[in-house]
């Protein structure tokens, strides 16, 4: 009999991004719902790590008020299909509409990474990562790519990502959350500040 990889007992990883830049009635101001999603998260995963809260500009410039973003590690033997529509639940818990891409938001939580898993392929995940900027505005995906195909891209992704899970290897660029920050012009990591919140 051929021995049993340990791998096949490990749960995932599980590579959550949190964001918001309006409050609302249910969760208050941005920093609030953010902590309040993640308690949600913590309720229905096992969560490992969460990172600091960080303010950033609003992406893309002008588009509404700064955001404030954060990071989770989670375990789970959900798949992917299961995780996403738990955290459009969450969302929906604080208001979240879906009606501009990129528009102002309530709640957003984004599925980054379910461990190595590559979804749909290869090429899908390719053509998304390598869409011009100009595209990326309107076009939006019919499904569920994994990794997030801008994970690499984005400073007010990576830099809370790096508090929770450094070491976690893209897949298919063969680059770590660390490797990926640290690629990133220092005045994108410089406008993702820490948080002041009141003790």
């Amino acid at each position: 009999m051929a021995p049993v990889s340990n791998q096949q007992f490990e749960t995932p990883s599980v590579l959550i991004a949190l964001g918001a830049n309006l409050s609302t009635t249910e969760g208050g101001p941005p920093a609030e719902t953010i902590k309040r999603a993640m308690a949600a998260l913590e309720d229905a995963y096992f969560a490992v790590e969460s990172s600091k809260l960080y303010q950033t500009p609003c992406f893309p410039a002008g588009a509404g008020p700064d955001y404030v973003n954060a990071a989770m590690l989670l375990k789970s033997n959900a798949n992917p299909a299961q995780i996403l529509a738990k955290l459009h639940e969450v969302e929906a818990l604080f208001g979240r509409e879906r009606r501009q891409r990129w528009g102002m938001r309530t709640l957003d939580l984004d599925l980054i990474a379910v461990g190595d898993r590559i979804l749909p392929d290869e090429a899908t995940h390719a053509r998304w990562r390598n869409m011009p900027a100009d595209l990326q505005v309107s076009a939006t995906p019919d499904r569920l790519i994994l990794p997030h195909p801008r994970l690499q891209d984005r400073a007010f992704v990576l830099v809370p990502m790096a508090d929770v899970a450094p070491d976690w290897v893209h897949p298919l660029l063969g680059l770590s959350i660390r490797q990926m920050y640290e690629a990133l012009p220092a005045d994108e990591i410089e406008a993702v500040v820490p948080l002041d919140l009141p003790s």
